[in-house]
């Protein structure tokens, strides 16, 4: 299971995903380790000719596998115990457990893809080893301004699954509350194809954008007063826009972006608009914010 707020390396390759096991240590080894993440079993011999197939091709597929599941080996000439209160008739024979019963098994060599499937199946009924709970926590420190614990909960997550989009755009926005704006700009340039395009890292994107302008924005009451003394100068009430949404002031910000767009829509190539949709971007989704400017932008361009 993943641990919230540790910067855990990811689980593959170590000792602890595949081992062997004795009848001493098989309570420790399969049956309560399952309760924490689901264990393969492999019953196997020294002489046995398909084991020494189909352990090495089981290896390949726990370590795989990523952390999901782990595998335990039984040789059962020396655990004899073992094979007989489980009933084993033949080997190879794999069991799988999981909250301390055996959920799965066959017998017997099975070609490579079956090996593999039988793993993602199994790996399955652990769920997601707590990532999702982890990102929750995640978000919740970022929210609650802990910024560096954030970082490095979305750390241990890309560590456990390196493809998870989420926790990429969660680092990125982490460093960007840090003020480490490069940092967050080389982590989005370096970002690999599988999550470059995700929603979730489009936002820290825009997140982004929108801090490089906000450390530009002048003072809200200088540019406020210049609005209130000449409601058409659009680049002073656009300056203000940028200014309120440095100060976290995000719904002020929409309202002059919005009417920054009622009163001259073309204005600097639309350059409300742009904004307005760069903070709906930046948003998360659902937020109630993005939601009501987002129709009220609509129903301006289409009145």
């Amino acid at each position: 299971m993943l641990e919230l707020g540790q910067n855990a390396p990811k689980d593959g390759g170590g000792a602890d995903l595949i081992k062997e096991t004795n009848e001493a240590n098989f309570m420790a080894d399969v049956v309560e380790a399952s309760r924490e993440v689901p264990v393969i079993v492999d019953f196997w011999a020294p002489w046995c000719g398909p084991c020494k197939t189909l352990g090495p091709n089981l290896e390949a597929a726990v370590q795989a596998a990523g952390g999901k599941v782990r595998m335990v080996k039984v040789n059962v000439d020396e655990n004899q115990q073992i094979a007989a209160q489980l009933r084993i008739q033949s080997i190879p024979t794999v069991y799988a457990f999981h909250q301390g019963q055996p959920v799965d098994g066959f017998q017997g060599n099975v070609s490579q893809s079956e090996v593999k499937q039988f793993v993602e199946r199994v790996a399955a009924q652990g769920g997601d080893g707590g990532i999702g709970e982890a990102l929750e926590a995640a978000e919740e420190m970022l929210t609650n301004g802990a910024a560096a614990d954030a970082a490095q909960t979305f750390a241990a997550i890309l560590g456990e699954d390196a493809d998870n989009a989420k926790a990429f755009g969660g680092m990125v926005r982490a460093h960007i509350a840090m003020g480490e704006l490069d940092k967050a700009e080389a982590l989005l340039a370096n970002a690999h194809d599988a999550v470059k395009s995700a929603p979730e890292v489009e936002a820290a994107r825009a997140q982004l954008e929108l801090a490089r302008q906000a450390a530009e924005a002048g003072p809200v009451d200088d540019l406020r007063a210049r609005v209130e003394a000449n409601p058409d100068d659009h680049q002073s009430r656009f300056d203000l826009a940028q200014a309120l949404y440095a100060n976290g002031q995000t719904e002020d910000a929409v309202e002059q972006l919005l009417e920054l767009f009622r009163r001259d829509r073309e204005w600097n190539d639309e350059a409300a608009k742009q904004q307005l949709l760069r903070i709906f971007d930046a948003l998360k989704p659902g937020d109630p914010i993005a939601q009501k400017g987002r129709r009220r932008l609509s129903s301006m361009i289409f009145a």
